[in-house]
């Protein structure tokens, strides 16, 4: 991959990952529950679920997976569905006591923030279609395609843990503005509906024809 063919697609792993997605809510909702260090691990969970859809198409599964209507509404349904379980999740969730210090936060177990951001990004088909359509277009057919796919899973789980950072970061400041449980209540709230549109948007997918 030349130099200029990886600023390209630097630039367009910002565009990307910026974008308000599903991940992204997963990050604030993480951050505004947990606190920055502890709501973080959702992030990485994010990343792994991105590595395994980069290798899928570096494998070449994606194609097939692309061209299979039964593979790509499975794993539609089951992303619409584990959405819609986070904001069921998400609104039942209680208030905190902020009267005290930030050790009041409840405690996330890191593996299963981890698990939940894993499941957030392997289960959008979207994204592993979208994923199809782009990268080869930075791709030299000519070149050692391994390094090259290497090249652009770093790149992207780099700037993506960046970007998650900010979103996961921005929510966990936002936590100490939120003193009463009505507020808490509401902002949780907010946040279920946010998922419940993804999940809708999920839903309203549609394959592209071949």
């Amino acid at each position: 991959m030349s130099m200029e063919t990886w600023l390209a697609f630097f630039a367009a792993c910002w565009v990307i990952s910026l974008s308000p997605g599903a991940g992204a809510i997963a990050s604030m909702s993480s951050g505004l529950r947990y606190g920055f260090w502890r709501g973080y691990w959702n992030a990485l969970g994010l990343q792994l679920g991105l590595i395994v859809q980069i290798a899928i198409i570096a494998a070449g599964v994606g194609a097939i997976l692309a061209a299979s209507a039964t593979a790509f509404h499975a794993i539609k349904w089951f992303g619409v569905a584990y959405l819609v379980y986070l904001a069921y999740k998400q609104w039942r969730a209680l208030p905190m006591d902020m009267s005290d210090d930030v050790a009041v936060r409840p405690i996330g177990k890191p593996l299963s923030l981890v698990f939940r951001g894993f499941l957030v990004n392997v289960s959008n088909p979207k994204a592993l279609v979208f994923m199809l359509a782009v990268l080869p277009q930075f791709i030299n057919p000519h070149a050692p395609l391994l390094m090259q796919y290497v090249m652009i899973a770093v790149t992207m789980v780099s700037v993506d843990m960046l970007v998650m950072a900010g979103y996961t970061g921005l929510a966990s400041k936002v936590l100490r503005l939120l003193r009463t449980p009505k507020q808490q209540t509401r902002v949780n709230r907010t946040f279920a509906g946010l998922f419940i549109g993804a999940a809708t948007f999920l839903a309203t997918l549609r394959r592209a024809p071949l």
